[in-house]
């Protein structure tokens, strides 16, 4: 029995009829376009459909004070990280052939980390085309690593949507390659957590202990700060918009302070 082969670039990932059309009944407006116009001034990227561009740069606070916006860009977001766990894994597999499996998984994690993302968004100042709610705008939302990496991955989603694989994959294999060069002259593919408790190990220390210090900022903003402790003595500390970044902040201090690049 002939298998049927599903072109991934339409069909069951296309936009749901009903969900565009709806799309296509609100006016955009001149903002909007105006946006479209310096996404492409800025990436070379053109969209076909510009609202679906709108709705990959509309974060949920946007919505919640603009009522008339239809929809954030959650899905999209849902969508592109999913594309990028795919893309890059591919772009590894056949860009370093006598790369080992472990060595591919830790570059491909270093390559769509949170923090990377959000370098590939800062390239195009993605967070200056955004649109959020006054809220997360004064407390620097369009600065803060999550957001711009959820938009970058938004936006990657819309334009597999608009244009399929192959212009996500011109859209971000420029970027791929400068990034892998600098993590692996770096040693960035690996975790700095890791990367610290491989040198305590190293020193006949137990693991490094992280305890959190601090918690400022809104609910909706929240502000961390962590200190890592090695033999019982604190070590570093380090800050972020999660406990999670705040951790690797804090690993990342004590690597500098020893001279790790």
């Amino acid at each position: 029995m002939e298998r049927q082969i599903l072109d991934p670039g339409v069909g069951f990932l296309a936009l749901p009829e009903f969900q565009e059309q709806s799309m296509r009944n609100h006016s955009q407006g001149a903002s909007g376009m105006e946006i479209a116009e310096e996404f492409t001034r800025r990436t070379g990227v053109i969209f076909n459909d510009t609202l679906l561009l709108r709705r990959a740069l509309t974060h949920s606070s946007y919505l919640n004070e603009h009522p008339e916006a239809l929809e954030d860009n959650e899905r999209l977001e849902f969508l592109g990280d999913a594309i990028l766990d795919f893309l890059v894994g591919a772009w590894l597999y056949n860009q370093f052939p006598e790369m080992r499996e472990g060595e591919l998984t830790r570059l491909r994690s270093a390559l769509v980390r949170t923090e990377q993302l959000a370098e590939f968004a800062r390239q195009v100042d993605l967070g200056a085309l955004m649109f959020v709610g006054r809220g997360e705008d004064e407390n620097g939302g369009r600065l803060r690593d999550g957001l711009l990496c959820a938009t970058f991955e938004a936006v990657v989603g819309a334009l597999f949507l608009d244009q399929g694989m192959p212009a996500v994959n011109q859209f971000i294999g420029a970027r791929l390659e400068e990034a892998a060069d600098d993590i692996l002259e770096s040693n960035k593919e690996k975790d700095p957590k890791s990367l610290l408790q491989e040198w305590a190990q190293a020193q006949g220390f137990g693991p490094p202990v992280y305890r959190l210090v601090a918690t400022m900022g809104p609910e909706h903003a929240k502000h961390f700060e962590v200190e890592v402790v090695i033999d019982g003595k604190p070590s570093g500390r380090g800050a972020g918009n999660s406990k999670q970044a705040a951790t690797k902040a804090a690993a990342r201090a004590k690597l500098d302070s020893l001279g790790f690049e």
